[in-house]
């Protein structure tokens, strides 16, 4: 009888380079809201009646997906949860409870793990907002993206700028992190409207802001019917105000849009932007997710009553429930860490491009040159940041690190 020659690579899989795997975060998607916005691209469908009777099946097709995403993440500790949307507040607390403590049975946790849930306006009601508190809630995040009535009809938002207001109110009687979303470069929007909005904001004195530079993204009604936007030098104007009164109410700019008081950075946007792994359950969810021998990335099915469909199917396949999976290659890597990290402001220490990619910084010695060249970042043997112009002009410092520049 002929010898079968079983390859070593088969029964030992060649590691990456990784030494040690990155902090692992959890997202859950929730992918319903009241209304679609113009401008948004994320997974998400307009609820109604039989949407609301769905609530409990998608509770517990959550807790499906994580027991059968287990195998992927045995063992390791979750430092973040992140509960996105569409609008999760649409659930009840007593939901948000049930899926908290599913995660809480079948995984370990940081013991000061932060639990962020995204929150609209025009869902705000006060016994609510306490109850989610008491779930486990402890970062809320809300929807405002501006307090000018004109433009939140323009964005297509359901609330007016009196519930924003209101909303704020409520959150703080409940949280002490919160983080407010606004955008900028709005419809006809001018400098001193942006203006009023940061000012607006900080007058709260909440922990966190993001501000986001709109802008007009695929398959979304504002790419197709496109409304009159500011020009890039007043965008930019914007942008260069909202930095200077932010800092000025001594919010640090730690990444392009986020800013926080001293000690509320988010970590589970951080995690993202170091490169680290997340698990994504629930419609549509995305994942990173690192092992010895590979990193890979998953979509689970973005229908939600096929996913439904799908978590309902009586077996343990770890791939049941993914639309999308495929394996980073060497130079993906390259490019989505540097991706991710030249958007912190402080820039990272140079020695984690190696633990977070497994690839020596040689692989990208001539790329840091040029754009240390131009002035776009800059760097010693320890340590690499973007100078102001490389922040200014990101996409042109992000062109240097793609794979293949006759893309471009």
């Amino acid at each position: 009888m002929a010898a079968i020659i079983v390859s070593s690579d088969i029964l030992y899989p060649q590691s990456i380079g990784l030494k040690s795997l990155p902090p692992l975060s959890l997202y859950i998607h929730i992918p319903w809201c009241v209304k679609k916005c113009p401008y948004c691209d994320f997974n998400s469908h307009e609820i109604n009646e039989d949407v609301i009777a769905l609530e409990d099946d998608y509770v517990a097709g959550l807790t499906r997906d994580l027991e059968i995403a287990l195998p992927q993440i045995w063992g390791r500790k979750i430092i973040s949860i992140f509960f996105g949307g569409g609008t999760p507040s649409l659930f009840s607390a007593r939901s948000i409870d049930a899926i908290l403590t599913a995660i809480r049975t079948l995984l370990p946790m940081e013991s000061q793990v932060e639990v962020s849930l995204e929150a609209n306006p025009g869902t705000f009601e006060a016994q609510k907002f306490a109850d989610f508190y008491a779930a486990g809630i402890n970062r809320l995040s809300i929807g405002i993206q501006s307090f000018n009535p004109i433009h939140l009809q323009s964005l297509g938002r359901i609330h007016n700028d009196n519930e924003a207001h209101r909303a704020i109110e409520i959150a703080q009687k409940n949280f002490n992190n919160i983080n407010l979303d606004l955008m900028y470069a709005l419809p006809n929007q001018t400098l001193e409207e942006a203006s009023k909005d940061i000012e607006t904001a900080c007058a709260f004195g909440v922990q966190h802001i993001s501000a986001y530079h709109l802008t007009l993204e695929p398959n979304t009604l504002f790419h197709r019917y496109p409304p009159s936007l500011p020009d890039d030098d007043l965008s930019a104007e914007m942008q260069l105000m909202i930095e200077e009164k932010l800092e000025s109410s001594s919010y640090i700019n730690y990444e392009t849009s986020a800013f926080a008081h001293l000690g509320y950075k988010s970590q589970h946007n951080l995690n993202y932007w170091l490169f680290g792994d997340y698990l994504g359950i629930g419609a549509g969810a995305h994942s990173k997710i690192s092992f010895a021998d590979k990193i890979v990335r998953q979509m689970r099915y973005k229908n939600p009553k096929e996913y439904l469909s799908k978590t309902a199917l009586d077996t343990n396949a770890s791939d049941m429930l993914l639309q999308e999976q495929h394996e980073v290659s060497r130079d993906e890597r390259q490019f989505e860490f540097m991706m991710n990290v030249l958007r912190l402001t402080g820039g990272i220490e140079i020695g984690m491009f190696q633990e977070r990619t497994g690839l020596s910084i040689t692989c990208i010695q001539q790329k840091l040159n040029e754009a240390e060249q131009r002035g776009l970042i800059v760097r010693d043997q320890h340590h690499m940041m973007p100078t102001l112009t490389g922040r200014r002009f990101l996409n042109d410092l992000l062109q240097i690190f793609l794979p293949d520049k006759s893309n471009i």
